[in-house]
């Protein structure tokens, strides 16, 4: 799910690992898979290596997620270019319904938490409303791109495909990408496990020390980015990809009847709202899972 999520601009796959109760276990075992970490613990075998840095989990997730990736980026493709209303109300329900389950295990009892929903809202909002950049593509630009593509990756509500677009370098990765050039993948797969293991080491500090602020902070990151994935918008934006096609980089929400008026598209709004259902329904279900992973014996007591 976290790899189908990663296909569509928008929307982040750490929203999934965070509503499915997976995301403190995937920052904690990211921020631990260091060189300094495996120098430490060089002298206790393999086995042991393997079983304190929760490489099975992580084997697990990301070989997953590249499974997913091959499987739905074509059908994502297609739905988002044939039936993007369809699709944007099951992302936008998935996100409603997140915020419900994460947010109601907030702590309320003190003004830190509002504030701090309220500057993740401000944050989130103001980022994805950010004007695309044109970047001259070097080694450098490649490497920073992919280190902060990847932070965004892991933070629910902000995709690292958007930050690409953002920072114009999202028709030169999937360019490399799709004819597999591995000079220019090699400097953005650096730049990603740079930032994947800088960030996520402030993350686990954070979600270590002041947690309650830190997932608020996150709610707001997924509240703010609700307007990026509302079923019906209007593109005052473009992107041209190489082929020729239209990529939308900039779009407002609007109602159904104004996005009517302005494509002459059937706003479809029957249909929006049963896939709207399904994606809370599918959050439902992953609450549920996050429930019976809750109640496992705890797995970081046993990698300190």
């Amino acid at each position: 799910m976290m790899g189908a999520a990663e296909v569509v601009p928008g929307v982040s796959g750490g929203t999934i690992a965070f509503v499915s109760g997976l995301y403190d276990r995937l920052v904690h075992s990211i921020q631990r898979l260091t060189p300094v970490r495996l120098w430490e613990l060089r002298k206790v075998g393999p086995k042991q290596i393997w079983h304190l840095l929760d490489l099975n989990f992580l084997m697990l997730l990301f070989g997953s997620m590249f499974v997913s990736v091959l499987l739905f980026a074509r059908g994502v493709s297609y739905l988002l270019d044939h039936q993007p209303v369809l699709i944007w109300s099951f992302f936008f329900g998935l996100v409603i319904a997140s915020v419900y389950s994460i947010g109601r295990k907030l702590s309320l009892t003190s003004l830190e938490t509002p504030l701090a929903i309220a500057l993740g809202i401000a944050i989130g909002f103001s980022l994805i409303h950010v004007t695309p950049l044109e970047s001259e593509v070097s080694p450098l630009v490649l490497m920073a791109g992919g280190c902060i593509a990847v932070c965004a990756w892991i933070l629910p509500g902000l995709s690292g495909s958007f930050v690409l677009l953002v920072l114009g370098l999202y028709q030169t990765v999937i360019a490399a990408i799709r004819d597999f050039e591995v000079v220019t993948l090699t400097y953005v797969t650096l730049g990603c496990a740079i930032g994947l293991i800088s960030f996520s080491r402030v993350l686990a500090m954070l979600l270590d020390r002041f947690h309650n602020i830190t997932i608020s902070v996150l709610v707001g990151f997924m509240l703010g980015s609700l307007s990026r994935i509302w079923p019906w918008k209007r593109t005052t934006s473009y992107l041209i990809r190489q082929d020729g096609s239209q990529l939308p980089v900039v779009q407002e929400p609007v109602l159904p009847e104004t996005y009517y008026q302005l494509t002459g598209l059937d706003p479809f709004l029957a249909g929006a709202v049963v896939s709207c259902f399904f994606g809370l329904l599918l959050i439902l279900l992953l609450d549920r899972f996050a429930l019976l992973t809750e109640s496992e014996p705890d797995w970081h007591e046993d990698r300190q």
